[in-house]
């Protein structure tokens, strides 16, 4: 005969670290309110359940609306390494919303989080980086990156972290600096993107090459590159055995070589041969930035000379290629062919 009898175990699926989770539409406003709670305890479990929950937009959405953003500024301050880690964790995973973003921008977060910068806790400061990676995706986010001055801690910051944290660093950089390169470049961001550039680190020498690309944009920038003798470094990278930092590093040509100094450096460094291989890539990015940059060194009377055999192969990428592709090496043809 059967008996009513309750087991004294939990159900198998249920995690005693994580809070327990209200039905429907009450389930964010008691988080949010066990978040504010004076036992630790409670503050970790429910921060455990926000960081499976802010997966979901929606569920972001509502928790902004409900001030759970205050709530988790006020957590950064908190004296529990745990705490902090996981306020920074539900943070960045918000972050990786586009109204989570907007959100962050709203209510001020890009300063809380910043006093974590310094955090001796790495899981708590890698956190904090991939929410500003995240945010600078949106020109908004990387320009209130810029507002609220914190470019000049980032550059320095790129000589003292993780490596896994620099990767992080130079996405964010390489975001901001496309919105403005005056305080890194006040900063000396360019020496220290040389060093990184010479990294065993494929991703960070990659990263390093494609930030560069944004620092080059202003003349300044130009200017820096060719003062800190970066367009060499570059140069070898082209015949780097990794296709992306090859790309990168030809883009960072395209834009230094704009100016006559920059051009000459490349020359004198020898770019035209190795950027001729690149056009054969298998990467679409590293030969449309092969083609540009060899139409900035085509734009030197030496470099049109030595380029003069060679626009065959620009024809060949005339046909059968990208639009971009084909734009580009009729742009390149007419500049080499160009008499004065």
């Amino acid at each position: 005969m059967a008996h009513a009898r309750i087991s004294m175990y939990l159900p198998p699926d249920i995690n005693p670290t994580q809070a327990a989770i209200a039905y429907g539409c009450r389930a964010l406003p008691k988080l949010n309110t066990e978040l504010q709670s004076e036992d630790l305890l409670t503050r970790q479990k429910a921060l455990m359940a926000l960081c499976d929950l802010m997966h979901d937009p929606e569920h972001v959405y509502v928790a902004i609306d409900i001030g759970c953003l205050e709530s988790l500024k006020a957590l950064l301050k908190d004296a529990n390494n745990m705490v902090r880690i996981k306020a920074t964790e539900v943070l960045y995973i918000m972050a990786t919303h586009n109204v989570g973003r907007e959100g962050f921008l709203k209510h001020d977060i890009i300063v809380a989080l910043s006093f974590l910068l310094n955090d001796p806790q790495i899981a708590c400061r890698e956190n904090v980086h991939l929410a500003f990676k995240h945010l600078a995706q949106l020109p908004s986010g990387a320009q209130g990156i810029v507002i609220s001055g914190l470019i000049p801690l980032l550059v320095w910051k790129l000589q003292k972290e993780e490596e896994k944290i620099q990767e992080l660093l130079l996405d964010t950089l390489a975001a901001c600096l496309v919105e403005d390169a005056t305080e890194a470049l006040n900063s000396r961001v360019v020496p220290f993107l040389k060093e990184k550039l010479l990294s065993d680190n494929d991703n960070i020498r990659s990263k390093a090459a494609y930030t560069l690309m944004a620092v080059s944009i202003p003349l300044e920038g130009k200017k820096q590159v060719r003062k800190f003798d970066v367009i060499p470094i570059l140069v070898h990278l082209l015949k780097d055995p990794v296709e992306e930092v090859q790309a990168n590093a030809a883009g960072a040509l395209m834009y230094a070589t704009v100016t006559t100094a920059g051009k000459y450096a490349a020359l004198d460094a020898e770019a035209i041969h190795p950027l001729l291989n690149m056009l054969k890539s298998t990467l679409r990015k590293a030969r449309l930035n092969a083609i540009k940059a060899l139409t900035m060194l085509a734009e030197a009377p030496e470099g049109r000379k030595i380029l003069q055999i060679y626009v065959p192969r620009f024809r060949d990428l005339e046909v059968d290629t990208s639009e971009a592709e084909q734009r580009a090496a009729q742009i390149a043809v007419k500049t080499i062919e160009w008499k004065p």
